[in-house]
């Protein structure tokens, strides 16, 4: 699994056979999932599938039912059980319990899905062990009665982005985009993850991996126009320079190193 995925990919945990075909369809992350993806008389019984199949050499991301089920706390110990690589936290509202969580020793992800857990986002998102912010969008708008995910949470993403930002982590995680059939939709909904600072996606189908892996990856046209800045500034040597027009200062030449970084991952 890549240091920072662009793409995670949500598989049911009581469907075992899917788990190769997830690991094979390209997304830096697989979360197996035993919340939401698994009814609730099958929830005893996915957790011993994922536990058999789980594997040391194609590690993923669980994503346990939320502290207020019956199920969590079997759901946590499976979790030390090799092959789990991180652990992603639904309903994300408390500080105490994300600390918790965090006591496994592993990487946690914490799901911002309702009003109680935006509200105290910021302090999730300082708790040792969280790895990267994810937002549960279709559960927030619920939570909040809130109709439609564009400009209706713009506000919120930007809080996302604002709290990992200052709490030194990773880029968050936007929510997934339901239609599986609609590649217009995934790949705008996608470039607009990257344009409000997003760093990666949830995926509810292999076929929208691609997509979202190629929508978080920077253009050939700005991978060009980073190069002729970089270049330019290490001809400048300090000195002032323009580049197709414009004035290159230090934020312009890292935001073109950023851009080869990113896409030499």
């Amino acid at each position: 699994m890549p240091a920072i995925p662009r793409s995670y990919l949500f598989v049911p945990g009581n469907r075992p056979e899917r788990f190769a075909r997830a690991a094979a369809s390209g997304a830096g992350a697989v979360i197996v999932d035993l919340e939401d993806a698994v009814p609730l008389a099958d929830k005893d019984a996915a957790r011993m599938q994922v536990a058999a199949a789980l594997d040391p050499s194609m590690p993923v991301v669980v994503r346990i039912n939320a502290e207020d089920t019956p199920w969590f706390e079997d759901d946590l110990a499976l979790c030390r059980h090799a092959g789990v690589a991180a652990i992603m936290l639904p309903k994300a509202e408390s500080v105490d319990n994300l600390r918790r969580v965090a006591q496994l020793g592993l990487p946690v992800l914490p799901l911002i899905e309702t009003a109680c857990g935006m509200a105290a986002v910021d302090a999730l998102a300082r708790v040792k062990g969280v790895a990267r912010l994810a937002f549960g969008s279709i559960d927030f708008q619920f939570d909040l009665g809130i109709e439609g995910d564009d400009e209706e949470l713009l506000h919120f993403r930007s809080m996302l982005v604002l709290a990992s930002r200052v709490a030194g982590l990773a880029s968050p995680i936007d929510g997934v985009t339901v239609a599986l059939d609609d590649d217009a939709q995934l790949r705008a909904d996608t470039l607009r993850a990257r344009r409000f600072g997003f760093g990666a996606k949830l995926c509810i189908h292999p076929r929208q991996v691609a997509s979202v892996n190629a929508g978080f990856r920077p253009t050939d046209a700005e991978v060009a126009w980073a190069t002729r800045v970089l270049a330019a500034a290490r001809e400048a040597n300090g000195a002032a320079v323009a580049v197709d027009g414009k004035m290159v200062d230090r934020p312009v030449i890292l935001r073109a190193q950023r851009i080869v970084d990113d896409a030499s991952d």
